[in-house]
């Protein structure tokens, strides 16, 4: 049974709430900084390989998730390589992926070139032949020009130079495919499509009968470099389905939506921050402009009607400069009032050498963690993993956390 700290509050309704998308029936949020999410124009790479002969170098960004705009010669030893963002206004955090390749050996300096006023976010990791990605050591990074350089050994095998692992809609569909097939609770479900026609899929995860069965939504890559929040994202659903009896118990209790990847679009185009249509889907989840988040949020609002049940918990992977918890101030009268605090003492208690980084704030513009507080009284949080945290820290705190998730909620 659980605890009557996690009993059910009355769902409030927004009267404020009166504007309806077309037939859909799904009202508008109002969020007291509105963002236009109408669909800006976008500039496409031009997809092509580039070659700088008499320094025998080849740059290609011919395969999804690239990000290559152009590619010069600086000097006798050193490359620049040119990257734009798919439109402005957008977060001035670079993103970039390339194939590089010689054929003949050689060692090459490799200058990287923004927009004015954009600054290097990302530490290069590169992938060889083995198809293993390394991160590069910073004894290899130089400033030429004032620019950005890095050192890299090439050859006639291609080698992708990326601001994080590549993992673009075809690797997340066969991951969840293979995560689908081992579990007998994972019914895969494809519920839209994108602005350019990709499949929206979910993972709908859930045990015996749906009805009245509370809900947890777990969503990630609205923004698509975002490689580190997914791959907490990852942990964290393998967690959950794990055979043992915690999962069983939690499963006997919660349903839960898993939508893997929000944004295939703007994820196979390489771009900084926005999808197909320019906009930022983390500022959308007001008005629905984008199909990306309309389509989600009319299916979460036909199955909380279709079994008269509630959102619970609603948790949004995405990464930032260090790890983070973005939550709502208000608790009192949500779902689970007294979760977040319980949850973050839990995690400080069960992983090694951990400090929760809560920033709390009730959401002044239109993202996700406001618009579950605001349209089903749920609580609400963005979990946000740091570029450079390492791979097994995010596999710790992935699995820890929704272990103790589940404990929780089942207590």
């Amino acid at each position: 049974m659980r605890n009557f700290l996690f009993l059910k509050k009355p769902v409030f309704i927004l009267l404020s709430s009166i504007f309806f998308l077309g037939c859909s029936g799904i009202s508008s949020v109002p969020f007291e900084t509105p963002v236009d999410t109408k669909d800006k124009t976008i500039q496409y790479q031009s997809k092509k390989t580039y070659e700088i002969s008499d320094l025998d170098v080849y740059a290609s960004n011919k395969f999804p998730g690239a990000r290559l705009n152009g590619i010069e010669k600086l000097n006798d030893s050193t490359v620049k390589v040119i990257i734009h963002p798919e439109n402005k206004p957008i977060n001035p955090s670079p993103y970039y992926a390339f194939e590089l390749w010689s054929t003949n050996s050689k060692e090459i300096y490799v200058a990287f070139q923004y927009p004015e006023k954009v600054k290097h976010r990302y530490r290069p990791k590169i992938r060889e032949e083995n198809n293993e990605w390394r991160q590069i050591d910073t004894n290899q990074f130089y400033r030429i020009d004032s620019l950005f350089t890095v050192k890299v050994s090439l050859d006639q095998k291609p080698k992708i130079l990326a601001a994080q692992e590549l993992a673009n809609s075809k690797d997340v569909k066969d991951w969840y495919t293979n995560l689908g097939n081992m579990n007998k609770y994972v019914h895969i479900k494809k519920y839209g499509s994108s602005k350019l026609g990709r499949d929206l899929n979910l993972l709908d995860i859930y045990k015996g009968e749906k009805e009245s069965k509370p809900i947890l939504v777990l969503l990630t890559r609205q923004h698509p470099p975002e490689i580190t929040g997914y791959l907490a994202y990852q942990s964290f659903l393998e967690t959950i389905l794990k055979e043992n009896e915690i999962t069983e118990r939690f499963l006997d209790e919660y349903r839960v939506l898993a939508f893997p990847l929000l944004n295939p679009d703007g994820v196979d185009l390489g771009h900084w921050r926005h999808n197909a249509g320019g906009v930022d889907l983390n500022r959308d989840w007001s008005k629905y402009n984008q199909p990306e988040i309309r389509k989600t949020v009319k299916y979460i609002d036909e199955q909380v009607k279709k079994y008269n049940t509630t959102v619970d918990l609603a948790i949004d992977f995405h990464s930032t400069y260090e790890d983070v918890f973005y939550t709502n101030k208000q608790r009192k009268g949500t779902q689970l009032p007294n979760f977040i605090k319980n949850w973050f003492d839990a995690l400080e208690k069960e992983i090694p050498e951990y400090v929760v980084n809560e920033a709390a704030g009730n959401s002044k513009k239109p993202v996700s963690k406001g618009w579950f507080l605001k349209k089903y009284n749920s609580v609400g949080i963005t979990y946000e993993i740091g570029d450079q945290t390492s791979r097994d820290r995010i596999d710790e705190i992935g699995r820890i956390s929704a272990l103790e998730m589940m404990k929780l909620l089942t207590d």
